[in-house]
């Protein structure tokens, strides 16, 4: 099991105590009323450990504690890993960023782009330049999400079965397969659009790296990083650790039962955008290893130039996601935010309205799960739950404007 990071007195590293407990105090009224069934939160500066809690219940079911070693979905916490994983390999100099994707999945070399039309009946263009693997890092392929229920390519990708889960049966390959056949939302590189970009990204790292997916990551990330408690699925001897998944009820507005798959065995879908579980201790380790520029404790995983080259926003223009993007799923607005490999930059805290630094760069999951690092501060931030979808309350925000109320020096 995965240890925290060395507890320090938060006034050591800058934090008023006090001033820290308004976290939980808030979050806990959370809890109070019904909104979520528990939590984590965990917050490290200079490499130590300034504030650790939980509250609440990972099963409300079995009145289970949320207890530090809880074991979550990190649905789209994933992302940067995987990120992480294909930066590996471009490292060792297996492609370039500007290599079509075509190039590993051929299937990609026959994409139409979406023009006008129904569901029913769309019409397309041909692609004009192809799709390439920085616009799967940076999620300006065209390809996109079922759940987004904002475009007709979404209502496709609903109508071919994917929504929140997969059709039955389908492997990374073959969901790329399907997923190329259908009509991307733009031509790549247009726009910004949340989507399976890096799910196909996780199938390009099994191709150039001849393993499957969750072996890539075990072997040069997750052991190296000591992230014992990561994978795809969750195994017998960790099951009454993890987590169950709530949503609103629209009747009760409380924190509601939502079935889940158990996730029991190996999946047939190696999910790199959204499959992982794990503990708020290993993601820490993770998003140590990129605050420390690539290393953590002797085992260094990138290059500290790539890490810096992923962390600077890559949108053209340097624009900010709600100029380059549409319609986020998400509980706020992306003003001053832009986007790098894998993970959101902020390059204008006083447009994003929230407290922050300039470089500061983050990712979340849809169970409303959210981590950044902050390279001026020297400051991680993990909070973890588990309540579908994450537009349902505005944790992120609040939690960003709590730490940073919280340091003083």
């Amino acid at each position: 099991m995965t240890e925290m990071p060395t507890a320090a007195e938060p006034s050591s590293v800058g934090f008023d105590a006090e001033r820290l407990q308004r976290i939980d105090d808030h979050f806990a009224g959370y809890v109070d009323d019904g909104r979520l069934a528990g939590w984590q939160v965990a917050i490290v500066r200079d490499g130590q450990l300034a504030h650790h809690s939980t509250y609440g219940k990972r099963n409300l079911e079995t009145d289970t504690d949320w207890s530090p070693d809880t074991i979550a979905r990190m649905y789209s916490m994933s992302k940067p890993i995987t990120s992480v994983a294909a930066m590996i390999l471009h490292e060792e100099g297996h492609f370039q960023l500007k290599d079509p994707v075509s190039k590993f999945i051929p299937a990609f070399g026959e994409s139409r782009v979406y023009r006008n039309g129904s569901f029913v009946a769309p019409n397309t263009d041909p692609i004009v330049e192809p799709m390439k693997i920085w616009h799967l890092l940076t999620h300006t392929s065209g390809l996109t999400y079922g759940f987004h229920n904002s475009h007709v390519t979404d209502e496709l990708y609903r109508k071919d079965g994917f929504e929140w889960g997969i059709p039955a049966g389908l492997d990374l390959e073959a969901c790329c397969d399907r997923w190329a056949a259908l009509p991307l939302a733009f031509q790549p590189g247009a726009e910004w659009l949340y989507s399976v970009s890096t799910d196909v990204l996780g199938r390009v790292v099994e191709v150039v790296s001849g393993q499957p997916l969750d072996v890539f990551l075990k072997e040069r990330i997750l052991d190296p990083l000591g992230m014992t408690d990561t994978d795809f699925w969750v195994p017998d001897d960790k099951r009454e650790r993890f987590a169950e998944l709530y949503f609103r009820n629209p009747s009760t507005k409380q924190a509601s039962k939502m079935p889940a798959p158990k996730l029991e065995s190996p999946p047939d879908m190696l999910s790199g955008g959204g499959g992982l579980c794990g503990t708020a201790a290993d993601y820490l380790r993770f998003a140590q290893m990129l605050m420390n520029r690539g290393e953590l404790d002797g085992a260094r995983i990138l290059g500290s130039r790539t890490v810096d080259y992923m962390t600077q926003n890559h949108l053209p223009g340097g624009a900010d996601l709600e100029e380059y993007g549409r319609p986020l799923f998400a509980e706020t607005a992306f003003d001053g935010v832009g986007f790098g490999l894998g993970v959101s930059v902020v390059h204008d805290p006083a447009a994003a309205k929230v407290p922050g630094s300039v470089g500061s760069y983050s990712w979340g999951g849809a169970a409303s799960t959210i981590f950044w690092n902050d390279p001026a501060e020297n400051l991680t931030a993990i909070f973890l739950t588990q309540l579908l979808p994450s537009s349902t309350y505005p944790i992120r925000p609040q939690l960003q404007q709590l730490v940073y109320q919280a340091l003083v020096d």
